[in-house]
């Protein structure tokens, strides 16, 4: 009976019902994506009176495809085989950008929020859902008087996890970029996938992972224009909203209601393109509160760490002794490559011991999820708790 059901509520995602000529209705395939064994793949999308319909698909280096369309007013196109991994795409119906309705899986973002496809290898991939022992995720609200709001993050612990138990857990913050939301890195970049299948195979010390909404400002309402003749920057922020919010509300949140280990030994922090900057500045000016910092996809401008961060460079032997890890990663073909690579000359200019990865590829979370799982074994494995 539970077998009927699975496959009676699959038949309805992948078909839709229309009116016949003369009463009664018929099924339609409106399944879409349907990802076939050799790596092609068919979208559909049911829209009789649009004039043109085209998928746009970050594996098409930007270049649409034209759908079809069928007697039933359902447009399609088969396109492939794609390389195995996560894409987002969307349909563009007379010009207007439209999610795939047949899908529910999306790419988190503050504005218009793209469809995924994920496209199978032969081998499963970092984070494929194995058959492991599975952490738990859930979604968090939370006091920031910081800065006047009610803020929100997503927070994974990890199997065997107890909040009445005795064992205490280290902790990585994780920062979502510009644009995502605090969903990305578990609805895109699968950090609980990853993070399960690295602890399962003994490559990873368990942790609690915190992912913050890195633009707190979106809690407000827009700020309007300043008056004609207002100083610069009036009305806006005086604050570094996210900076303050992190020390101020959500630490102290995550270290009350968490069992953690309240020390810059057991805390760690990173982030993906904004949010990586964000992780630079706020793990190496508090040293006192981090010991483990991974920037992807981002950097600290050379002017600003010699000017800003005294504490790091003037005594680079302490430093090399506090700081468990400074990790940095970049695609070759990334927009941010060059202040990456920049920021890592400069950490070697002024003797300070770090990592720096150069992968292929470009600003995507493609690459995020690889820096991930370069990442997360390296975090707490020679802290002296």
């Amino acid at each position: 009976m539970k077998q009927n059901i699975l496959l009676f509520a699959f038949l309805l995602l992948a078909t839709t019902s229309v009116a016949q000529p003369g009463g009664g209705r018929r099924w339609i395939n409106t399944n879409s994506p349907e990802v076939h064994a050799d790596q092609t793949v068919t979208f559909r999308y049911l829209a009789p009176n649009a004039k043109e319909v085209k998928l746009n698909a970050q594996f098409a280096d930007g270049k649409p495809f034209t759908m079809t369309k069928d007697g039933d007013g359902v447009w399609s196109v088969t396109v492939g085989p794609i390389e195995p991994d996560m894409y987002p795409y969307e349909f563009q119906v007379d010009g207007i950008r439209v999610m795939d309705p047949s899908n529910p899986d999306c790419f988190p973002n503050e504005n218009f929020k793209g469809s995924m496809v994920e496209i199978p290898g032969k081998e499963p991939y970092v984070y494929s859902i194995q058959d492991v022992p599975h952490g738990d995720v859930e979604y968090v609200m939370y006091d920031a008087p910081s800065i006047g709001a009610t803020g929100r993050m997503v927070i994974y612990t990890p199997p065997g996890y107890d909040p009445q138990g005795d064992k205490k857990y280290p902790v990585f913050y994780c920062i979502s970029g510009t644009t995502d939301t605090d969903e990305v890195y578990f609805k895109v970049g699968r950090i609980n996938f990853i993070m399960d299948n690295l602890l399962a195979a003994g490559k990873a010390e368990p942790m609690i992972i915190v992912m913050p909404y890195g633009n707190p400002a979106a809690y407000f309402p827009p700020v309007p224009m300043p008056a004609p003749g207002s100083a610069p920057g009036a009305g806006m922020p005086q604050t570094d909203l996210f900076s303050t919010e992190l020390m101020q509300d959500i630490i102290p949140f995550v270290d009350k209601n968490y069992r953690t280990l309240a020390t810059r030994e057991g805390r760690g922090i990173g982030g993906f393109s904004r949010g990586g900057g964000q992780a630079l500045r706020n793990g190496l000016k508090h040293t006192d509160k981090f010991a483990w910092v991974c920037s992807y996809a981002s950097g600290i401008g050379v002017e600003d760490l010699e000017n800003n961060y005294k504490n790091l460079i003037e005594d680079p032997d302490k430093t090399n002794k506090e700081m468990k890890l400074i990790w940095t990663g970049v695609g070759n073909s990334d927009f941010l490559y060059k202040m990456a690579t920049d920021f890592n000359a400069a950490l070697t200019k002024h003797r300070i011991n770090h990592i720096d990865f150069i992968c292929s590829g470009g600003h995507t979370w493609m690459n995020a999820k690889l820096y991930l799982h370069e990442t997360l074994p390296r975090l707490f494995q020679t802290a002296n708790y």
